[in-house]
C-alpha cells in the first residue's frame, strides 16, 4: 500500500503547501471530504462500508472520497483541501513536527502492518542480522533507514547495508533479485507476493525490540475540528463503526469493498484474505475495541524518531524539544 510510497515527497510538499495556504480550513460542516493516501484498499473498508450502509447519510453528512494524488493526505487535510484523510503513524509524525495542522481521530491499524521482506527462497537470510552487508530497496522516507538499522541491531546485527531509493518499484526489484529487502504491507503486498508465487519470509519490527505504532491512522484538519465538533463526532464514529464491521464480519466487509471498486479492486481472493487478515490481528486494540490510541504507543515509535535526530520543525531544522505527543490525537470523537 502507501504509506512508504508519501513519505519520500512529504516534507517539501508539505511545506509548500502551508506557505500558500496557511492551513485554512471552512465548509459548512455537513459537507466532509476525505483524502485517501492510494487507491482503494483494505485501509479503507471501513470508510467504504460507512458510505454503503448509509451511516454517514444517517449522521447528517455527505461525505466525499478524494482519490489519490500526487500530494499526501497530511498535506491536503493540513491545508483544508480536506476534512479529514488516511494518514500513517510514521509520516504523521515528520508531517505534525513540521507545523502540519492535522490530529489523528482514530487508530485504523493498532500496528505495525509493515515487515521487513525478504524472498522466500533466500536461506541465507534467516534473521534481520543476517542483512548487514545486503541492499535495501527504499522509498526516500526520512525515519526508513534509522528503523531498519535499529531492527537489524536489534537482532544482532551492526545495521551497516546499502540503499536504493525505488518507490513502488522496490517490490518488483525484490522479486527479481535486484535488492536483498524491503518493506511490504504483510496484509497486501505479502498477501499478493504469494498469490503470484513469490512468496516472502518476513520479519516484524517488535520482534526485534522496535516500537510498534499505529500503522494507518484517520486524521483530521485540527481548527475543522475545533470548530465542527458534532460533525466530527459523527464522521467519526461513522467511520469506526464500518470498521468494526469489517473486524467483525471481514468477508462481508470485503464484499462491500470490491462492489464499491469494481474497476479497481479486481482480485477478490486477495482483497478478502487481506480483510481477514487485518480482521484477526490488526484492527482491535487490547480491549478488542476499533480506533482508540493512547500516548504510550505514541510516544515509542514517534519518541524514537526524535532521538534519531531526523525530526524537523517548521523551519526545517531539527528538533531540540521533544513534543508532547498527547497533543497529536484525541479520542473525543470515537464511540465508548
Amino acid at each position: 500500500m502507501a504509506r512508504t510510497r508519501l513519505l519520500a515527497a512529504l516534507v517539501a510538499a508539505l511545506a509548500l503547501v502551508l506557505a500558500g495556504c496557511g492551513g485554512a480550513s471552512g465548509g459548512d460542516g455537513r459537507t466532509v471530504r476525505v483524502a485517501l493516501d492510494w487507491t482503494p484498499n483494505t485501509n479503507h473498508t471501513g470508510l467504504y462500508v460507512a458510505q454503503a450502509e448509509g451511516w454517514f447519510a444517517e449522521a447528517g453528512l455527505d461525505v466525499e472520497f478524494l482519490p489519490y494524488n500526487s500530494t499526501s493526505p497530511d498535506t491536503l487535510v493540513s491545508a483544508g483541501a480536506a476534512e479529514f484523510g488516511i494518514s500513517f503513524h510514521d509520516s504523521f509524525t515528520y508531517s505534525r513536527a513540521a507545523g502540519a495542522e492535522i490530529t489523528s481521530v482514530m487508530a485504523v491499524l493498532q500496528h505495525w502492518a509493515t515487515e521487513i521482506a525478504v524472498r522466500a527462497d533466500r536461506t541465507d537470510i534467516a534473521s534481520p542480522a543476517d542483512l548487514d552487508g545486503t541492499v535495501y530497496g527504499g522509498f526516500g522516507g526520512p525515519g526508513e533507514v534509522p528503523k531498519m538499522q535499529a531492527v537489524i541491531r536489534g537482532a544482532g546485527g551492526s545495521g551497516e547495508f546499502s540503499t536504493v531509493v525505488l518507490g513502488t518499484s522496490a517490490y518488483e526489484a525484490l522479486y527479481a533479485g535486484e535488492v536483498d529487502f524491503t518493506e511490504p504491507f504483510v496484509a497486501w503486498e505479502g498477501i499478493e507476493a504469494e498469490l503470484r508465487g513469490e512468496p516472502l519470509t518476513t520479519f516484524a519490527y517488535t520482534d526485534f525490540g522496535f516500537p510498534d505504532a499505529y500503522s494507518v491512522l484517520l486524521i483530521g484538519n485540527s481548527p475543522w475540528l475545533a470548530e465542527h465538533p458534532d460533525q466530527a463526532r459523527a464522521f467519526v464514529q461513522a467511520a469506526q463503526r464500518g470498521y468494526t464491521l469489517g473486524a467483525d464480519d471481514p468477508d462481508r466487509a470485503a464484499r462491500i469493498l470490491l462492489d464499491a471498486n469494481p474497476d479497481v479492486l479486481t482480485e477478490p481472493e486477495l482483497v478478502t484474505r487481506s480483510q481477514r487478515m487485518l480482521a484477526e490481528s490488526y484492527l482491535r486494540d487490547a480491549d478488542g475495541v476499533v480506533g482508540p490510541q493512547t500516548a504510550e504507543q505514541w510516544s515509542g515509535y514517534s519518541g524514537f524518531v526524535y532521538d534519531s535526530g531526523t525530526l524537523a520543525g517548521p523551519d526545517g531544522a531539527p528538533l531540540t524539544v521533544e513534543p508532547d505527543y498527547s497533543t497529536w490525537f484525541t479520542n473525543e470523537f470515537l464511540a465508548r
